[in-house]
């Protein structure tokens, strides 16, 4: 298990948030298990935001809890706040370690993708494109404290009186961040695929995809890409059967799709249609296993395929629902 903890995350934590207009939402839970069982689902959702790792996240909530168990609460007026803020920081300090990491990973690395996501009177409040796996894609592209102030302030709408207490910096400069990430997250031709399609317009896509994929079409899955279509495969950081780069245009990524050797095996295994990261993706499976999760991201029109994310490490694919049939 990680140790998030630090000096820095117990001297953040003493001071107390504010935010109006959750000023009448602040009962406190009458106990510890009572809080635990209403912000334990809050307090995963940021930190799977924040790292893009189902272990790493959940650590990180055991942490912040085991802690708040443990200390006087009476003073904190603003429960939900206080979490949010323990749990950035607890990211923060995780985020520099794991870009140190993934320096020595081979191949690309990429988030985790999850069948499951948390419902409940928060989940109403969060900006649910902001789960899509094309999102978290995005965010990898962002610093920690860039990331941190990205998704509190447009997953969750916190102001930034409130980011500024939770990160350390000035409420101008969050501002100044949110809109400098705004407008290079705005700018990357990633961008387009954050306007979600309707779904059975995704759905449709998906089964053409498929089609096309499986019967080596290459005039139909030429139809599916945009002009600058990119592919990128995380095998669980090994060199086997891994395509270690990322593939950018249409002519390299046609030629693996189609291609008889290169992801030939995927043919193989059974495809089907589930909701990951809250939206129709791809999951294969041999014989029940789930052997790889493929993300698809949409341009603006929800008709072609920008981008494609592999994901065929075991070790990321845990938290895939096991078949319907099982």
């Amino acid at each position: 298990m990680l140790n998030t903890r630090d000096s820095r995350t117990a001297e953040s934590e003493q001071g107390i948030l504010t935010q109006t207009e959750e000023r009448k939402d602040l009962e406190k839970p009458a106990d510890f298990g009572e809080l635990y069982v209403n912000y334990k689902k809050y307090a995963f959702s940021i930190a799977y935001r924040m790292l893009g790792t189902v272990a790493d996240a959940e650590d990180v909530v055991q942490d912040c809890f085991a802690d708040l168990q443990h200390r006087e609460r009476s003073g904190i007026d603003n429960i939900k706040a206080y979490i949010a803020k323990s749990i950035t920081n607890r990211c923060l300090n995780l985020l520099n370690s794991a870009h140190a990491r993934r320096e020595t990973y081979i191949g690309e690395w990429l988030p985790e993708p999850v069948s499951e996501l948390y419902d409940g009177p928060e989940a109403a409040a969060e900006r649910k494109d902001t789960l899509s796996f094309a999102f978290l894609v995005l965010l990898e592209k962002l610093s920690p404290v860039e990331r941190a102030v990205f998704v509190l302030r447009e997953a969750y709408q916190y102001d930034y009186e409130a980011i500024a207490g939770m990160t350390g910096k000035t409420e101008s400069n969050c501002r100044q961040i949110f809109s400098r990430v705004k407008r290079t997250l705005q700018a990357s031709p990633a961008a387009e695929a954050l306007t979600p399609a309707p779904e059975q317009a995704r759905r449709g896509l998906l089964q053409r995809f498929t089609a096309a994929f499986t019967a080596h079409d290459v005039s139909g899955m030429l139809a599916l890409l945009t002009e600058q279509p990119v592919l990128v495969a995380d095998g669980g950081g090994r060199e086997v059967h891994t395509i270690l780069r990322p593939m950018i245009g249409r002519k390299g990524v046609l030629a693996l799709l189609t291609s008889r050797r290169v992801l030939n095996r995927m043919r193989s295994w059974e495809a089907a249609i589930e909701s990951i990261n809250g939206e129709p993706n791809l999951v294969y499976r041999q014989e029940g296993e789930v052997k790889a999760v493929l993300c698809l991201a949409l341009n603006r029109s929800g008709e072609q395929i920008q981008g494609l994310y592999l994901i065929m490490g075991p070790e990321k694919l845990g938290h895939i629902l096991p078949s319907p049939a099982e």
